[in-house]
């Protein structure tokens, strides 16, 4: 089903910030990472927030029933995990709606979107392999035409992890600066998963149970001891393979909901100079590299996004970045139709 941005704003209604607390407020914009991985893991956060277990997790629970967290659990790192790749498609008004529903047909594709650009629908397709994650691109080329493929090369900054609970325009109006590195990322999987690994990755996908012991219940799942379990997560956490756990904000539904990913034609030879330059820049909340496309007239080489409540806010910032940071061709890409979003699906990784 397809669904616009500003209809998922909506389910919150304007004035959804006025029926929280401080607890709710420190919750929401301290809880999307950290936290614990341990057997009662709402017990500490109860604690830290001077508060009782059974409070915390109901609190979670209210928080995720009323559409402020898109669900509680693992961010997995699909780059890591399987083969991942952005890719588009020019599809003709006419046959839209048609294609968008091939596209979203397939399990491996997790997030679609409609942009305002002649390549008018952007997804993210994600496999066990990168033979699978090819032949799926094949075959959206057959139904489609030319497919704009482009996966990641090289990731200088992302986390969508920023507070929500305030006035903010855009995203990280009040910081001064983030941490940024440049990491090479492989079009194969990066790590090599057991079985325990793929079952629990599997498990996990849609969250983790909102019950006092989240991981004991994926143990029993999945047959495994918890403490096993509790392992293989942290080790996972080492490799990178999850990203973070904590509480998945719904940015959209909280008002950010302008968001706009810049395309820039940044030479070659200076990506890193200005990738890491531009992913310290805090309102900047992804920056990587992906490759040019010159064969289909795509010459864009960084992709940054800015995250908004105010669209002439983010036309600024990213005013902004072209006067200041990168004097370069570009072009923006607003998001105005959310045609699938979910969590990347990991059966695959059981079948590719």
């Amino acid at each position: 089903m397809m669904t616009c941005l500003r209809e998922i704003m909506s389910a919150l209604g304007g004035d959804w910030q006025s029926a929280l607390d401080g607890v709710d407020a420190e919750l929401i914009d301290e809880y999307q990472s950290g936290v614990p991985v341990e057997r009662r893991p709402f017990r500490s956060i109860g604690a830290a927030l001077g508060i009782g277990e059974t409070e915390a997790l109901t609190r979670v629970q209210h928080l995720r029933e009323t559409g402020v967290f898109r669900r509680f659990g693992a961010v997995l790192n699909p780059p890591v995990i399987g083969s991942s790749t952005l890719a588009a498609v020019q599809a003709p008004e006419h046959r839209f709606e048609e294609i968008a529903a091939t596209v979203n047909g397939y399990r491996q594709v997790n997030h679609n979107y409609r942009r305002d650009h002649e390549w008018n629908m952007w997804f993210v397709i994600t496999a066990g392999s990168r033979e699978r994650r090819d032949r799926i691109l094949e075959e959206i080329e057959t139904e489609a035409g030319d497919v704009l493929v482009l996966p990641m090369l090289t990731d200088y900054y992302i986390d969508l992890e920023f507070p929500v609970v305030n006035a903010d325009r855009f995203a990280r109006e009040s910081l001064g600066s983030t941490a940024v590195s440049a990491t090479r990322v492989s079009e194969d999987a990066a790590v090599d998963l057991s079985a325990l690994d793929r079952r629990l990755l599997v498990a996990i996908q849609d969250g983790l149970p909102l019950t006092r012991t989240p991981y004991a219940d994926v143990a029993e799942a999945i047959d495994a001891d918890p403490e096993t379990v509790i392992d293989a997560i942290d080790r996972l956490l080492e490799t990178g393979c999850i990203k973070r756990i904590g509480c998945v904000v719904n940015h959209v539904a909280t008002g950010f909901d302008s968001n706009c990913m810049v395309v820039w034609d940044v030479p070659t030879e200076t990506l890193d100079t200005y990738g890491e330059r531009v992913g310290a820049v805090p309102y900047v909340t992804l920056c990587y590299h992906r490759p040019r496309r010159s064969e289909l007239d795509w010459p864009y080489t960084l992709f940054t996004m800015i995250h908004g409540r105010d669209a002439e806010a983010v036309e600024e910032r990213i005013d902004e970045l072209a006067e200041e940071y990168l004097p370069f061709a570009h072009e923006r890409l607003y998001s105005t139709e959310t045609l699938k979003q979910t969590g990347a699906r990991y059966e695959s990784l059981l079948n590719d």
